[in-house]
């Protein structure tokens, strides 16, 4: 019984992490570029009363044997880079990366980050960044006489300035993608830094290499389904409530042993 205790304790917690991971979702259903997580799970170790295939007699096995499981542990919380719709706002420093790949931007400490959020703006200096201040890599900067900005498919930004109508190359932008993805390491600001287990970026003109294209006047919205993530809230909800229940029961068999004579 008191194993029962322990083991419930642990879905219970379990549960309380299912939760967390599908509030942030919920709380981030309007963020730009967010990608929506999911909580995994795994059983913890058995205690093993009898071995399965543990002789029984002379020439007779156990086919199944006795194990009892002790309770449940978060193994992961995955990241679903998937892609989210598309959200038209026809400005024109705001790029959508359709597909695989990130936007590279230097962090005031001169680290490099990654991400989908492509609101970009442009900085008193004319350099384009992200809303706080994060530097787009390579950069651009855009001239202050500048009356037109053209960003194409595959990252070439083009303006036209003063009275010229002839439009002018004056970067290009590139984009990043790693071989897991899932693996990146996230640091609130929408913003990912590379880990062990996401590998080194591999940074390329966008449309190539199987890196995605750039939309420009464009912004991805969050990947988070509203439907889903209700669902999965009164699953989880459920599953705690039954945990419970289990210590409920538990403790009332506790007591029925304490009063015995």
């Amino acid at each position: 019984m008191l194993k029962s205790l322990n083991t419930a304790a642990t879905g219970m917690k379990a549960q309380q992490t299912n939760m967390d991971v599908i509030a942030n979702n919920l709380a981030n259903v309007s963020t730009t570029g967010f990608k929506k997580a999911r909580a995994e799970f795994e059983d913890l170790m058995y205690q093993t009363i009898k071995e399965p295939g543990s002789a029984t007699g002379a020439n007779a096995i156990s086919p199944t044997g006795v194990q009892v499981g002790l309770g449940v542990k978060t193994s992961a919380i995955q990241k679903d880079f998937t892609q989210g719709s598309s959200k038209v706002t026809q400005a024109p420093f705001d790029l959508e990366i359709s597909g695989p790949g990130f936007f590279a931007v230097q962090r005031p400490d001169g680290s490099i980050a990654y991400t989908r959020n492509g609101a970009f703006k442009k900085g008193t200096d004319g350099r384009l960044q992200d809303g706080n201040g994060n530097v787009l890599q390579p950069e651009i900067t855009i001239p202050p006489n500048t009356t037109g900005v053209e960003v194409t498919s595959d990252g070439r930004v083009q303006i036209i300035t003063g009275v010229s109508s002839v439009p002018q190359n004056i970067g290009q932008i590139e984009i990043a993608n790693f071989i897991n993805p899932a693996g990146l390491k996230n640091i609130g600001g929408n913003l990912f830094v590379p880990t062990p287990a996401s590998g080194l970026p591999q940074q390329g003109v966008p449309g190539t290499g199987g890196l995605g294209t750039i939309a420009q006047g464009q912004l991805e919205t969050s990947n988070v389904n509203i439907v889903d993530e209700m669902v999965n809230m009164i699953s989880a909800q459920r599953a705690y409530e039954t945990n419970s229940k289990v210590i409920q029961a538990a403790d009332q068999m506790l007591q029925y042993v304490n009063t015995l004579r």
